[in-house]
């Protein structure tokens, strides 16, 4: 025989110990433990408002308080909930460490299902425990709030800033973060000049005077904005943004022209249809032994499509230097060979990308990860699908702040 009782040791709630436990079947699958809790003898609460210890007890109400399943059963706690008769504030409950006031559930709980959150859908985590999803939603809301708190943006110096799509219909929102250490520090509703002018309004003027490089892609409102709110620092497109125009203003446009150009060669028409994929992919993300022959074959074959491909993979070494003198160097030659090829769309994009030269050479001073925008956008799309969409937009957005807390130290 036991010693001792080891219901004692189940929960360990402050200022309560078990006078009984209960097992009651549910049905077939399910069972349900009832414990119940009796305050210790003795013991002065705290008021939850004010917090001095009050011996007074106005009233008390038994409730049922969810706890964490044990041994496989929803475990649920009836507690006598005191009142207390502060002297100072009135009827007030009595502040519990493991128990928020008015929960139904602990804050161990809670926690808990938060935790299961962070890497699985709501309606999943619902279903876990065997609660609703508008209650689990709220939990995880609470919790994200409380454990988020408001931004600090008094240390931001090097900032990052890109799009998103939040819903079908060209709808975008914009997430800006700290490109020193990873840190969301501000999402908004909209991609505009004015949707974004918030976030430098909550900066303030020492704020903005502070911020030194701002990464972004070639959005004109971004940088129109940025320009009149931080006029001393420094723009900086990333590598990720202008591969991608790249490759829906040149090498979709060129795609398609050729194709239509090859359209009485149903052979060659069909090839240069499908090689989409193909022509943006890095040659070497291509895996496949018969891709990279059907590359080589479409590029063997049609001279125009070969010519924009070798000029991506060769924009894509500008990011590579690290002094602006080799860098400018380099790109007037790139400029040069993109005007001689009369490539309309390839001419027309080298002469846009001319006008914005200075904010590409920036990133020799401004040596950013192009990875950080890319690995945000990833992690978002992400989210939104683990998710299945959100139809809470201040949920969302605390979800993606969580993603992105910033590197310790």
């Amino acid at each position: 025989m036991l010693e001792y009782d080891p219901t004692q040791f189940l929960g360990q709630w402050e200022g309560y110990q078990v006078e009984s436990v209960r097992r009651l079947p549910q049905g077939e699958s399910a069972e349900r433990v009832e414990i119940e809790l009796t305050p210790c003898e003795g013991r002065t609460g705290r008021c939850c408002r004010c917090g001095r210890r009050v011996a007074s007890i106005h009233d008390t109400v038994v409730r049922q308080i969810w706890e964490l399943p044990i041994l496989g059963a929803q475990t649920v706690l009836r507690v006598p909930r005191r009142r207390l008769a502060c002297p100072r504030c009135g009827p007030r409950l009595e502040r519990l460490s493991w128990l928020s006031p008015w929960a139904r559930m602990t804050k161990r709980f809670e926690e808990s299902i938060a935790r299961l959150c962070q890497v699985m859908a709501v309606k999943h985590v619902a279903r876990y425990f065997g609660l609703g999803w508008d209650q689990v939603k709220g939990i995880d809301k609470r919790w994200l709030r409380r454990k988020l708190g408001p931004v600090n943006l008094g240390e931001a110096e090097v900032i990052a800033m890109d799009e998103f799509a939040i819903q079908k219909g060209h709808r975008y929102a914009t997430v800006i973060v700290d490109a020193m250490n990873k840190r969301v520090l501000w999402i908004g509703r909209g991609r505009a000049r004015a949707e974004i002018r918030p976030f430098f309004e909550l900066l303030g003027p020492e704020g903005r005077s502070q911020i030194k490089a701002v990464a972004m892609d070639m959005n004109a409102g971004y940088l129109e904005e940025v320009r009149a709110q931080c006029p001393a620092a420094e723009i900086v497109y990333d590598l990720f943004h202008v591969v991608a125009r790249y490759g829906h203003e040149v090498i979709d446009r060129v795609r398609v022209d050729e194709a239509n150009r090859l359209r009485h060669d149903k052979k060659g028409r069909q090839l240069v249809k499908g090689s989409r994929w193909l022509l943006l992919r890095n040659a070497q993300n291509i895996d496949r032994h018969e891709d990279r022959i059907r590359l080589q074959d479409l590029l063997a074959a049609n001279k125009t499509l070969a010519t924009v491909y070798i000029l991506k993979d060769d924009l894509k070494r500008l990011w590579t230097f690290h002094y602006p003198a080799a860098a400018t160097r380099f790109w007037t030659q790139w400029y040069q060979r993109a005007v001689h090829s009369r490539i309309a769309p390839l001419v027309r994009f080298a002469k846009n990308l001319r006008a914005h030269l200075a904010t590409i050479i920036a990133h020799c001073r401004w040596w950013l990860s192009t990875s950080l925008l890319e690995g945000i956008n990833n992690k978002i799309k992400v989210i939104k699908r683990m998710a299945y969409g959100f139809r809470d937009e201040e949920y969302f957005f605390l979800k993606i702040r969580a993603a992105f807390p910033g590197n310790a130290g």
